[in-house]
């Protein structure tokens, strides 16, 4: 056995290999066996080529995850195939590419999507695009075209068109809303059309050539109505809207309006913008705030007491006094700019925060009382003798009435005795206070002898005296009349 050749990969055993030897079993001798054989190398090219087809299988099915699927276009680009980030650039790309052909007044001149301004949401619509079709999904592959809105940035391209066709443009004039000192109120000014290039109807334009995946398309650069920003519907409504706010316009404590505004003093506060077409208003905080410092002076005040004139049995004939509650203004800081802020919303009536302190009542019976003998008539207030007046009471033959009364009406002038039959008429009887039937306390222009007995049963008494009776006894006052 010993002449075996051996050699690398000829599968014979190495002479200097060792024999195994295995141990006795049941006291016999030990045995001998031949060298032990290595295990036969394999070929692995088989091996080698498996790996790369898996390794590509693998790749293919890593971009399947991250690849949009195929026949997908957004704005008529054909993104299939493209990772999210490469669709939002080419399609970007292509709309900044994309030659709009004026036509018309604007023959001969051509512009790009991004001298105009012109986007889409690229990324936006890539995105989803890859999450609505991606590769993977066979079901998905050869979709519906993506057909997004193109914008166009106003600015740019206006900027553009203006630049390229100056003939198609006369500027619309707007509707404008200002305070005229006259009439103290706001006034409208007209509106007028002008002309110009639809950037509207060239964005619109531009999405329906994106649509067919075209790369240029033909726009009309003729002249087109351009409507005012601000039109006179709603510069008038502002303008009302305006002067309902002035009518009303001040600091109020509860419905009163304490601290009335001036029209011209308003308007100075307030200020009209026009924002995209409508005619926004706001108000001046630092200008109000020179009102707020004033409102102490013209707020704050003291409670005025009420004094109420009663009968003898504590009902109320009438107010002597009316009573007032005092008020001391609250704190002021933020008035100035929550006012602003409610101006802006058009409403002009600001509550103003005060304290209140309640008015007292006090009562006075009040009454008259008529001595016949000694020819004067005395007013009491709460049984304590105010006045004294000399008066003429009834004659002999036309005696005043007796008794206790309550004066029940009052006419500042009046004929007496002028009817058929009347023994005397005197015209234009002044200031008639009326507390029995056909007799009143009034004043007497024909004499002065006051103090001794002239009339026809009535209380004769100089007209500024009787002037004072009538101002100073409310119905229900308590009259008694006494020899």
């Amino acid at each position: 056995m010993t002449d075996l050749i051996s050699g690398p990969d000829t599968g014979a055993i190495p002479q200097a290999a060792p024999t195994e030897v295995l141990p006795p079993v049941d006291g016999e001798p030990p045995m001998e066996w031949a060298p032990t054989e290595p295990a036969r190398k394999k070929r692995r090219l088989g091996l080698w080529l498996g790996l790369g087809a898996g390794a590509l299988l693998v790749a293919a099915a890593g971009a399947s995850l991250i690849l949009i699927a195929p026949g997908t276009t957004i704005a008529g680009v054909p993104v299939g195939g493209m990772t999210p980030g490469m669709a939002a650039e080419a399609v970007s790309n292509r709309v900044a590419a994309t030659e709009i052909e004026l036509t018309g007044a604007g023959d001969g001149t051509t512009l790009t999507g991004s001298e105009l301004g012109a986007s889409v949401d690229a990324k936006a619509l890539a995105d989803q695009a890859f999450a609505d079709r991606p590769l993977w999904n066979i079901s998905t592959w050869m979709g519906k075209a993506i057909v997004p809105e193109v914008k166009l940035d106003p600015q740019a391209a206006d900027h553009a068109l203006r630049a390229a066709v100056p003939t198609s443009y006369v500027d619309p004039v707007d509707s404008n809303v200002s305070f005229d000192a006259a009439s103290a109120a706001y006034t409208v000014t007209p509106s007028k059309s002008g002309t110009g290039i639809s950037v509207p109807d060239l964005a619109a334009a531009f999405t329906a050539a994106s649509a067919k995946g075209s790369t240029s398309f033909s726009f009309s650069g003729d002249a087109t109505e351009v409507a005012p920003a601000v039109d006179e519907k709603t510069a008038t409504a502002t303008a009302e809207k305006l002067n309902g706010m002035l009518a009303t316009i001040g600091f109020y404590v509860g419905d009163e309006r304490t601290v009335p505004i001036a029209p011209d003093v308003a308007a100075s506060w307030l200020k009209i913008d026009d924002v995209d077409g409508k005619l926004k208003i706001t108000a001046d905080q630092s200008a109000i705030q020179t009102a707020v410092a004033g409102l102490p002076a013209l707020v704050n005040r003291a409670p005025v007491n009420a004094t109420n004139i009663v009968d003898s049995k504590g009902k109320v004939l009438s107010a002597l006094t009316a009573g007032q509650d005092g008020r001391t203004l609250g704190d002021t800081a933020g008035i100035a700019s929550a006012f602003a802020t409610q101006l802006g919303d058009g409403k002009a009536n600001f509550a103003l925060p005060v304290n209140s302190t309640p008015f007292e009542t006090t009562t006075v019976f009040r009454r008259l009382e008529v001595d016949i003998s000694e020819q004067k008539t005395y007013l009491y207030e709460n049984e304590k003798l105010v006045q004294t007046w000399k008066i003429s009471s009834g004659l002999p033959g036309t005696p005043t009435p007796l008794g206790h009364f309550t004066v029940f009406a009052h006419t500042a002038k009046q004929d007496m005795g002028c009817f058929e039959g009347a023994v005397y008429c005197t015209k234009d009887v002044p200031w008639n206070t009326w507390f029995a039937p056909n007799i009143a306390f009034h004043g007497a222009y024909w004499h002065n002898n006051f103090g001794h007995r002239m009339s026809h049963g009535c209380v004769n008494m100089p007209p500024s005296i009787a002037k004072q009776v009538y101002d100073m006894t409310p119905k229900g006052l308590e009259v008694w009349v006494h020899a």
